[in-house]
């Protein structure tokens, strides 16, 4: 995914919220609220009590390669501007998402903290190589190809979703279900191929065509889907869980259940030439998954269609 898809992405929701009238702010880290809930006014759960709760692992701080044991922190490279991944809180520079939270966690488990750096997606990877970062953590895709440049934990699995009216009036199931019906997503987005290639799908079975409408905004397309201009929005699995669960407090628009469509994992990178640290953080992120920290903050989130059942090293292709 381009940092440009990215950048329209953010915007589109900021913008969304406040269309449909949905706080997409929040305060600083521990600020108010009970555990795993939503502060008063806010799109941000206040996930504190979570993150308080993890413990450090010693033998697993002990396995850490000396220069970031001393360092005492890691420094996390990302693209701080896609919802709910990992984006500003309301006051511009406190680094807030289920990724964020997720990269505390880890940081937490091997007795460090975690330090949020602020980049262009573009250009994380080269920066991790130089040693400029510890690791990026950033909705970046597992592929085969970027696995030879650097290596994957991989923490979650998206991919596109299919978002609804409340109470799914037109009785969208998954994608067979779109034939005949108006579907709504972003210019020269690859929801808009896929748009493309389930009409010719739909035809190729004797089905009506799916009706593509291109906007250029998600908040232009969550307006029509809330008219019943179209049946349906096509986007990514957290942005899609993310605004059905705040826009109008959760009463406007739901996901259809469903593995995400050509779904793949995100992965965490760690440099090649670091294997202590990659094997350290995939032992610490399941240590979270099996003990339900890594659960629960996805919870928190309303993105726990895209948990993963197991962590794997470079498993994308």
């Amino acid at each position: 995914m381009s940092a440009r898809s990215r950048v329209t992405r953010w915007g589109a929701v900021v913008v969304g919220c406040l269309l449909l009238t949905t706080a997409c702010g929040g305060g600083s880290d521990g600020a108010g609220g009970a555990a795993g809930g939503t502060a008063t006014g806010s799109g941000v759960p206040d996930t504190a009590a979570i993150l308080q709760g993890v413990t450090k692992d010693a033998q697993l701080a002990s396995s850490l390669p000396a220069p970031i044991a001393q360092a005492g922190k890691l420094t996390i490279g990302a693209n701080m501007q896609s919802a709910p991944n990992n984006f500003y809180a309301a006051d511009g520079k406190t680094p807030v998402g289920f990724e964020v939270d997720i990269a505390k966690a880890v940081a937490a488990k091997l007795g460090l903290t975690a330090q949020h750096t602020d980049m262009a997606f573009g250009s994380l990877i080269t920066s991790l190589q130089s040693g400029r970062l510890d690791l990026t953590m950033a909705g970046m895709n597992d592929t085969k190809a970027r696995q030879q440049q650097i290596d994957f934990v991989d923490y979650f699995t998206s991919g596109i979703t299919i978002m609804v009216r409340k109470g799914n009036p037109d009785g969208i199931t998954g994608p067979d279900s779109l034939c005949g019906k108006n579907v709504a997503v972003v210019q020269g987005t690859s929801h808009q191929t896929f748009a493309t290639e389930q009409s010719t799908r739909c035809v190729q079975a004797g089905k009506p065509p799916v009706t593509t409408t291109a906007t250029d905004s998600d908040s232009q397309n969550q307006n029509q889907l809330r008219t019943g201009r179209v049946a349906a929005i096509l986007n990514d699995l957290p942005t899609a869980a993310y605004v059905s669960k705040n826009a109008g407090n959760g009463e406007f628009f739901e996901v259809v259940p469903g593995e995400p469509i050509n779904g793949g994992p995100y992965g965490i990178g760690v440099n090649k030439a670091n294997p202590q640290l990659r094997d350290a953080v995939a032992k610490a992120l399941t240590e979270l998954a099996d003990d339900g920290t890594y659960g629960r903050i996805l919870g928190a989130w309303g993105v726990q269609q895209g948990a993963i059942t197991k962590v794997t090293v470079n498993a994308g292709s």
